[in-house]
């Protein structure tokens, strides 16, 4: 096995053993790079001699007997949203070109301070928006690969760096991860600090993270996990174990709440029979749930505080380059100027009483189990596919996980998503384990005749 084909947890340990080199690692990393980013396109600033000083200086520092953390020597893909010293940042906007920023964001931070080497910076559509970048989906270059966080999921996707760090806004975590048939992690909203990324909406932003296993993309965010007071939205609370209870087995087999959700129109007919024969093989593990009427409207609620947080954080951007923002980006931040304070207001106070009556959920199942895409990738590179599966779970900050489990009818990656609990993103990462451990060689297909799941409990 080449040194970039091992999970990061793998190369982390061969590393600590003295096994492996991070020099050893991060060359071969670059070499993958070489080789088929051409096709991919996944970065939007590479320094092959910066990586491997940092490599160097690693092993080094190894060798000399100094401490090795979490991430020693591993390198980490950084979507060009996070600020960072010693590279570029750009946001996806011609505005920005050649931006320097003079420190890192505080999830590079961490990153940094537990040894990872930060390999470059991946490519984001304009602002985490729509607008799509350069990126192809690994699968087939004919293809998205989703968005915002394209690059960051291909560059994982395609083997060419261990873990990497995105963000979500709508579905630009989770929605790339399943359309490249990779692990992504949304947390809690708030449990990793934002600091240093740009702002789009306080509201809705996370943090997030992919890799090719459950516990690397635990690893990550547990590194970048914690308080931040210039992130006012996150917590002085202890931080969770996320890789170690990730590792775990649960106490008991989890049960699942399906929720097709008030958008189950909008996914592919393929998909509803994957997801029929995902429950049906799951038995009395899963009960079906729908949520209450009240979840009709998010779409639009979210909808609203994007346009209007959005409109808001982008101002001067608007005001003194408009003309180097995409029409997309024009008429989104419009749109945002345009809305009533009143309907802003409600859709931001709507957030809490949701999630109470939500959280009912959680009272008799570990996760919901729904879909992360509507189906595959869409043919086409103008566009970064819908978000729409995963707007509510990000409206209401709760953590979430897509795992590459389903095969559409063209042979490509359907993630299915699972969402949990408000701060239970331990308990929903040891539960994805187990999922996927589950199903580990039964990985359904979408040509399937239609099964109908239990019913369950309506919160």
């Amino acid at each position: 096995m080449n040194p970039h084909e091992l999970s990061l947890a793998q190369a982390a340990l061969e590393i600590r053993e003295g096994r492996l080199k991070s020099a050893e690692l991060v060359r071969s990393c670059l070499d993958r790079i070489a080789a088929v980013d051409k096709d991919v396109q996944a970065w939007r600033c590479l320094d092959p001699e910066h990586a491997m000083r940092q490599a160097e200086e690693l092993d080094s520092r190894r060798s000399r007997g100094q401490a090795v953390g979490r991430l020693h020597g591993i390198p980490v893909g950084i979507k060009d949203l996070f600020d960072t010293a010693d590279y570029p940042t750009e946001y996806g906007s011609p505005i920005y070109a050649g931006h320097a920023p003079r420190r890192d964001a505080a999830c590079v931070a961490s990153l940094r301070a537990a040894g990872a080497v930060i390999l470059g910076k991946t490519v984001t559509t304009e602002f985490a928006y729509f607008f799509p970048g350069k990126t192809r989906n690994p699968h087939d270059p004919k293809r998205t690969p989703g968005g915002s966080s394209s690059g960051s999921a291909a560059a994982v996707a395609a083997i060419m760096v261990p873990g990497a760090i995105g963000t979500q806004t709508n579905g630009s975590v989770i929605r790339p991860a399943s359309y490249c048939g990779v692990v992504g992690f949304k947390p809690t909203h708030g449990l990793i600090p934002r600091t240093g990324a740009f702002l789009l909406s306080r509201t809705l932003d996370h943090v997030g993270t992919f890799a090719r296993t459950i516990e690397d993309a635990a690893l990550l965010a547990e590194i970048m996990a914690g308080h931040d007071e210039d992130d006012p939205d996150t917590r002085s609370v202890a931080i969770p174990p996320l890789a170690q209870t990730a590792a775990e087995n649960p106490p008991l087999p989890p049960r699942f709440a399906f929720v097709k959700t008030p958008v189950w129109n909008q996914a592919e007919p393929t998909t509803h029979a994957a997801f029929a024969e995902l429950v049906n093989a799951l038995g009395d593990a899963t009960g079906e749930v729908e949520l209450p009427m009240i979840a009709r409207e998010i779409v639009a609620m979210h909808q609203i505080v994007m346009d209007v947080e959005m409109a808001r954080n982008l101002h001067r951007e608007y005001e003194k380059a408009r003309d180097k923002l995409s029409r997309q980006m024009r008429e989104l931040l419009e749109r945002g100027r345009k809305h009533l304070a009143f309907d802003y207001r409600r859709a931001v106070d709507m957030i809490e009483p949701i999630n109470a009556t939500v959280d009912a959920v959680f009272d008799e199942y570990d996760a919901i189990l729904t879909p992360a895409t509507t189906g595959e990738a869409p043919v086409g590179l103008d566009a970064t596919g819908s978000p729409v599966f995963c707007t509510i779970w990000t409206y209401l900050g709760l953590p979430a996980v897509t795992l590459p489990l389903l095969t559409g009818p063209n042979g490509l990656p359907v993630g299915v998503q699972l969402v949990g609990r408000r701060g239970n993103d331990a308990r929903l990462l040891r539960t994805a384990r187990w999922l996927a451990a589950t199903l580990s060689g039964k990985r359904p297909g979408t040509k399937s005749k239609s099964a109908k799941p239990k019913k369950g409990r309506t919160p």
